[in-house]
């Protein structure tokens, strides 16, 4: 059994679910309830998590979250929501209760209503550190927040089955109705009992273009350590930004990269001769 959360504000939602377990909780329900408790509280908002997290730039809170265990098909996500403090468990509900995966906007927040879900006034999401940023942000028409620190929260229960939750207010002042990597598949996201889970937190718009969670569960299947698996994602991401050429004959080509004053030529030499 085993549980880890991203960021060190994440120590309470850790520390839950070892008292969880140690009554006999299963994976899935673990994640769902730590994880409400920070969701739900405005001083973790500050975060970007739940109620209290920062709004977009109407100045509304709009919430995305997800959940995958790591059985085939198990996957649950809400994106763009508003109203409701605890977004992951209603995540849970699209996984359990809906044909669709995935619900956004006002279909989240009808869903979430169906299911007696309150859908609160937008006043109540709102902290005031919250409130006072979006004044500035208003003030500036520029956002001087650098947080994007989504809460992910990985559970490993004693069947050996393991959930992994991932819950965002997104990036702070976002514009509306835009959805990050958090409650992605394989971007934010992913889970298989054969092989591990992963979660990611940062740059959604950036780590979305490269499924980051599916690509390190994958490594590990192929028997890469944990560590080992995210390192060697992280690098293949950086280097995707270098260029190459080979050829069995000399040959030039040209390239300019960001930094540079102007585009050069370059030469690549033979390295396989045919006969």
């Amino acid at each position: 059994m085993a549980a880890v959360g991203t960021w060190a504000f994440s120590l309470a939602a850790v520390e839950r679910v070892r008292r969880l377990m140690a009554a006999g909780s299963g994976a899935t329900h673990c994640v769902q309830e730590a994880m409400a408790e920070l969701e739900n509280d405005k001083e973790t908002g500050c975060f970007v998590v739940g109620r209290g997290g920062f709004p977009n730039k109407a100045g509304v809170v709009q919430c995305d979250a997800a959940i995958m265990e790591g059985l085939p098909g198990r996957f649950g996500a809400v994106a763009a929501l508003p109203g409701v403090g605890i977004p992951l468990t209603v995540a849970r509900m699209v996984m359990d209760k809906n044909t669709h995966n995935m619900l956004v906007g006002e279909g989240a927040a009808a869903f979430a209503k169906e299911q007696g879900f309150s859908i609160e006034d937008n006043s109540d999401m709102m902290s005031e550190a919250g409130l006072d940023a979006y004044e500035e942000f208003l003030e500036n028409r520029k956002s001087t927040s650098k947080n994007h620190d989504t809460l992910g929260l990985i559970v490993l229960d004693h069947l050996g089955n393991i959930t992994v939750g991932v819950s965002t207010s997104g990036a702070p002042f976002k514009d509306p109705g835009r959805v990050g990597d958090s409650p992605l598949p394989g971007c934010g996201l992913y889970a298989d009992n054969r092989a591990g889970a992963a979660a990611a937190t940062g740059d959604g718009d950036k780590i979305m273009c490269f499924c980051p969670s599916f690509h390190v569960v994958q490594l590990m299947k192929q028997g890469l350590s944990p560590a080992d698996a995210c390192q060697s994602v992280i690098q293949d991401i950086c280097h995707r930004g270098e260029i190459g050429a080979a050829s069995t004959v000399s040959f030039p080509y040209t390239f300019w990269g960001y930094g540079m004053e102007a585009a050069e030529q370059r030469q690549s030499n033979p390295h396989t001769h045919i006969d």
